[in-house]
């Protein structure tokens, strides 16, 4: 049975993940919190937006209210990366090679591993970045579609158009799909290689989370009374063809999911705070956690996918051992 290791904190967690092994919390107060042999805890910002973990998993970069963007390491060392004076920061995206992204009003800025810092503005607010899996590229979330940049050379960015707000941008793992999720109840996606358009629609509400399958082979969704699967496996994507719906409740909604890093057994948090597990395969469930405070915001397994950090809107998180 799967065990739960509750930690109690006041306020909205805006991001779950692992650093070095240890599960940290960020909440939207600017404290970021850990389970590190007892409960720690430093004050990052004054008032936090958006924070991601680095993909080798040694930091979780930050962005606030304060206009500070900042690199928080496992035991809690804070280096402050760029700062933006008294304007928010929207959005950041670590890559590869120690580089940074974050969006300040209608622009995106990227640091690269040199230290330069290169700018690119738009004609309306950057929503969300992205990175591409292979190469220094960058995805631009905004109104009416996303724009692709490379960071590290000269040339024209490249406009992807789509009418309407989009506010979440993601690359498929293989790189060949760009999905964004919508200020209206919908996915958009793009495919890379001819511009082809992918929609995503049929949600009762807004979509605020999106998880990719270990291989790229499924996209997870939130946004529904079940978390909506949809299948990227063929060249044209998900085009013509129904998603999965896993974890189907009748009485709460899907706010959050996360796939497992190996297995294609994607994590479902609900409305009412309750978790689930289940697999694409044969649409198996686990129950993973009862009911909680609040509704569920974020997600993250561990290296070896035994341990699941959750948080939530009312900021009763934890960890979910399911190797017992």
């Amino acid at each position: 049975m799967p065990t739960v290791a509750p930690l109690d904190l006041t306020g909205h967690c805006v991001t779950a993940c692992w650093l070095d092994d240890v599960p940290h919390f960020a909440l939207a107060d600017g404290s970021v919190h850990r389970l590190d042999n007892g409960h720690k805890h430093v004050q990052a910002h004054d008032g936090l937006l958006a924070a991601v973990a680095t993909e080798d998993n040694k930091a979780l970069i930050t962005g606030g209210e304060d206009g500070k963007v900042l690199s928080i390491a496992a035991n809690g060392a804070i280096t402050t990366v760029a700062e933006a004076g008294r304007k928010w920061v929207q959005a950041v995206a670590p890559g590869p090679q120690g580089t940074v992204a974050w969006a300040v009003g209608k622009s995106a800025f990227v640091k690269l591993p040199d230290g330069k810092v290169r700018e690119f503005q738009h004609a309306r607010t950057a929503e969300a970045i992205a990175f591409a899996p292979k190469g220094m590229r960058i995805a631009v979330a905004r109104y009416n579609g996303a724009t692709l940049h490379f960071p590290a050379a000269q040339g024209k960015p490249t406009e992807l158009e789509w009418a309407g707000a989009h506010k979440m941008v993601t690359f498929s793992p293989d790189g060949q799909f760009l999905v964004t999720a919508m200020q209206e109840n919908a996915l958009h996606g793009w495919k890379l290689v001819d511009g082809k358009h992918m929609r995503m629609t049929g949600y009762p509400s807004k979509v605020k989370s999106l998880s990719w399958a270990p291989k790229g082979r499924w996209l997870a969704s939130s946004g529904a009374p079940a978390a909506i699967v949809w299948p990227f496996q063929a060249k044209d994507g998900p085009m013509g063809k129904a998603p999965l719906e896993l974890g189907t409740r009748g009485d709460s909604s899907a706010t959050a999911v996360c796939f497992h890093p190996a297995d294609e057994i994607v994590a479902i948090g609900y409305a009412d705070g309750m978790v689930l597990a289940a697999r694409c395969a044969d649409q198996r469930e686990v129950l993973l956690r009862r009911g909680g405070k609040g509704p569920v915001t974020s997600m993250a397994w561990d290296k070896a996918g035994r341990r699941l950090a959750f948080g939530s809107e009312a900021g009763d998180c934890g960890v979910v051992d399911i190797s017992g």
